[in-house]
C-alpha cells in the first residue's frame, strides 16, 4: 500500500495551495453548469468528472508508487469519504442546473460553520456558546440566500444544502485521513469509487456531445476535479484544517466572475446580503479556532 505522508506545518503554503484548489473549484462547477445547459444529463457529468479524475490520478501516481496507491489503510472510512464526495458532487451539479452559480457557491460557503458543528460528534471537539451563536448566525445568512419566504426560491435549493451537507463531511473525513493515507490513494479511491458507481448510469443514459468544445470540457472537468482535490488534500497535511475554511470564501468573487462572464447574471442582493452574513460568521469561527490554537501552545 502507498506510505502515507505524515502531516508538515507548512501553513502559508497551505493557504496557497489551497487557495489554488478553490480556483480549481469553481472551474467544476462553471464547466459543469455549461455542459448541463448545453443538453448533457446530470449524471453523464459527473461520471466523466469522476473518470478524468481517476485517469490523471493513476497517470501521475502509477509510475511513482506502483500498485500500492490501490491499496488503502483505511478502506471503509475511504469508502465513506468517496461516498460523501460522489453525494455532494451530483447534488451540486443537480442544483447547477437551475440555480446560478453564485447561488450554489454562496450556500456552499456554510460548510466551515456545519464543519464545525460536525467535529463536535465525529472529532471529539468541544464548542463553546459563542460558537454555537456564530453558528446560528451562519445558517440565517443560508436562510436569506434561500428565501423560503419570496419568488425567488426554487426547489433545487434542497440539493445545495444537501450537497453542502456531504461537502462538510468529506472535508471531515479527508482531515480524519491525513497523516494515516497516502494523497495518491486517497485521489484513486475518491475518483474510483464515483466512477464504478456511476458507470452504468451513465452509458445507460448517454448522450453524445454533438461539440468539439462540449468533448473539451467533458474532458477537461475530470482534470479540474482531479487538480482541485489533490491541492486541497495536500493543503490539509500541511495546515489545520481551521485556518484553511476561510479561503473557500474567495471563491465568491470568482463564481460572480464565472456567471458574469460565462451565463450573464449577477449575483442578486439576497445573495451577496446573505454571503456577507455567513462569511462574517465563519471569519469569527475561523478566529476563535486560532485562538484557541494559540492558548494551547502557549500552555503546551
Amino acid at each position: 500500500m502507498a506510505i502515507a505522508t505524515p502531516r508538515e506545518e507548512r501553513a502559508g503554503a497551505g493557504v496557497l495551495v489551497m487557495a489554488l484548489a478553490v480556483v480549481f473549484f469553481t472551474c467544476i462547477d462553471t464547466t459543469a453548469k455549461w455542459l448541463i445547459l448545453g443538453g448533457l444529463p446530470v449524471l453523464q457529468v459527473v461520471f466523466a468528472r469522476y473518470l478524468g479524475h481517476l485517469v490523471v490520478a493513476v497517470a501521475l501516481y502509477l509510475p511513482q508508487e506502483g500498485l500500492g496507491i490501490f491499496r488503502s489503510n483505511r478502506p471503509w472510512q475511504q469508502l465513506l469519504r468517496s461516498g460523501f464526495l460522489m453525494g455532494g458532487t451530483m447534488l451540486n451539479f443537480a442544483a447547477l442546473q437551475h440555480l446560478p452559480i453564485t447561488v450554489t457557491t454562496t450556500i456552499m460557503f456554510a460548510s466551515p460553520i456545519l464543519i464545525t458543528l460536525l467535529a463536535i460528534p465525529i472529532l471529539g471537539e468541544t464548542v463553546g456558546i459563542r460558537r454555537i451563536i456564530a453558528v446560528c448566525t451562519g445558517f440565517l445568512g443560508v436562510v436569506v440566500v434561500i428565501q423560503p419566504w419570496g419568488a425567488e426560491f426554487h426547489p433545487a435549493m434542497f440539493y445545495s444544502l444537501g450537497a453542502l451537507c456531504m461537502a462538510s463531511l468529506y472535508f471531515i473525513m479527508t482531515r480524519l485521513l491525513a497523516g494515516v493515507e497516502g494523497n495518491s490513494t486517497q485521489q484513486i479511491w475518491s475518483s474510483a469509487v464515483a466512477a464504478v458507481a456511476l458507470l452504468p448510469f451513465a452509458v445507460a443514459g448517454w448522450d453524445w456531445p454533438e461539440q468539439p468544445l462540449q468533448w473539451l470540457m467533458l474532458c477537461l472537468i475530470g482534470v479540474f476535479g482531479a487538480l482541485g482535490h489533490i491541492c486541497a488534500t495536500i493543503a490539509h497535511r500541511w495546515a489545520d484544517a481551521s485556518l484553511l475554511a476561510p479561503v473557500v470564501y474567495i471563491q465568491v468573487f470568482l463564481a460572480a466572475l464565472a456567471g458574469i462572464l460565462v451565463f450573464a447574471t449577477w449575483p442578486t442582493v439576497w445573495t451577496l446580503g446573505g454571503g456577507a452574513i455567513i462569511i462574517a460568521a465563519g471569519l469569527y469561527i475561523w478566529h476563535r479556532e486560532r485562538q484557541r490554537g494559540r492558548a494551547a501552545d502557549q500552555s503546551s
